[in-house]
């Protein structure tokens, strides 16, 4: 159950609460309910309604429906990645990887907002530098939200509420000492693969904030010396060797 809906149903409620005693506390609106006015009692009992109905919604809402997950292959926008990571940040085990790789992603589009604010400033949009800087940005954010995708794969198939029996934490006495060993490293394997595309997408970030920094520091606009940037060749290493292991 996830906590912010919690707040979110209690607000309501409180919200709800205080409406009516506004409208029916007699020293406030003062609206009467089995009083001489007919008007006043319909009205009343309407409001109370409503209010029943509407924290019956909130709660089935945001307490009982199971939320609907976008299968993995069908996530496309940035939006989505956020909506399918945040299906998982509130199980404990990983709560600091979910975190991170949503801390990621806002720095990727803030990368990219940087990089077409620079680039707009430093060439013009028919140069063919541009066209390469635009090219080189858009492939490795593919392979960003790729390496973001490859931990939903493994999130999808791998119950995470069995982690505290991985680790030993709640029944694993329960089990042979073979069993909980197997459990265990595979524990361990699918967070090796969390933790390595979140390595791997760090370096991303590291390598677009080192070419920023070859581009403040790029004394020209030609072609040829860009194709000789440190950061661009390495750029497009990761992008082939990526292109070669899909």
């Amino acid at each position: 159950m996830n906590s912010s809906n919690i707040f979110k149903l209690a607000g309501l409620i409180v919200g709800i609460v205080f409406l009516n005693i506004v409208i029916l506390s007699p020293g406030l609106i003062g609206v009467e309910i089995g009083g001489a006015s007919a008007f006043q009692t319909a009205f009343g009992i309407t409001l109370l309604i409503i209010s029943i109905l509407i924290v019956l919604y909130g709660s089935y809402i945001w307490v009982i429906k199971v939320p609907v997950v976008t299968p993995v292959r069908d996530i496309q926008t940035h939006e989505d990645y956020i909506i399918a990571l945040s299906h998982y940040k509130n199980e404990k085990a990983l709560k600091k990887d979910i975190l991170l790789a949503l801390d990621q992603l806002d720095r990727m589009e803030k990368r990219k907002d940087t990089f077409a604010d620079v680039l707009s400033q430093r060439f013009d949009p028919a140069e063919l530098s541009y066209k390469r800087f635009n090219s080189v940005i858009h492939e490795v954010e593919q392979l960003f939200y790729l390496n973001i995708k490859g931990i939903l794969n493994k999130l999808s198939v791998f119950n995470a509420s069995e982690f505290p029996i991985f680790t030993g934490q709640q029944t694993a006495r329960q089990f042979s000492e073979k069993i909980v060993q197997q459990k265990t490293k595979l524990y361990h394997e699918y967070l090796a693969y969390v933790t390595g595309y979140l390595e791997a997408n760090e370096e991303i970030l590291l390598k677009l904030d080192k070419l920023l920094l070859e581009i403040s520091l790029l004394g020209s606009t030609d072609y040829r010396e860009i194709e000789e940037m440190p950061c661009m060749k390495e750029i497009d290493a990761l992008i082939n060797q990526t292109k070669y292991y899909k």
